[in-house]
């Protein structure tokens, strides 16, 4: 009896943990919706297009240019102890207060790191909110293989 108590329960685990790996049809795109007008998808940036970009340091490397900004979203102190070449400091917790005077365009390239990338998700997702449109995130300067400026 025991042993058909312990199938029984295996059995209903099965299919109870198969059932929620089965997922539905995802819904027909609709062809002849209205277009978002433009000043909806200025003020949503998930309207706009605007999503969150992780890349990789070796990526982050390959994109940097006079054009483009490091951001460094530690500390000052920090900042100070060993940053990226060419990087400007501006902490996470400043983003919405100095980030226009900092960066410029919200169409600039922004490449953000901090020490071990959850500050500098933080900082990306904060800009994106704010409608900058070409943020990455290439986490932290502990997995930096490039030059660090002391």
């Amino acid at each position: 009896m025991k042993k058909i108590i312990t199938a029984i329960i295996a059995i209903s685990l099965t299919a109870i943990l198969l059932a929620g790996c089965i997922t539905p049809n995802p819904p027909e795109p609709e062809t002849d919706s209205p277009a978002i007008p433009e000043a909806a998808s200025a003020l949503d940036p998930a309207q706009a297009g605007l999503e969150y970009k992780k890349i990789t340091s070796i990526e982050a490397q390959s994109m940097m240019s006079d054009d483009v900004i490091i951001l460094d979203v530690r500390t000052q102190e920090e900042y100070d102890g060993g940053h990226i070449l060419n990087a400007v400091v501006l902490p996470h917790d400043e983003i919405r207060e100095k980030a226009e005077s900092v960066i410029g365009s919200k169409d600039r390239t922004v490449l953000i790191y901090c020490r071990s990338g959850r500050r500098s998700e933080i900082a990306s997702r904060e800009l994106i909110d704010m409608g900058y449109s070409n943020v990455f995130d290439f986490g932290g300067i502990i997995d930096w293989p490039g030059e660090i400026v002391r």
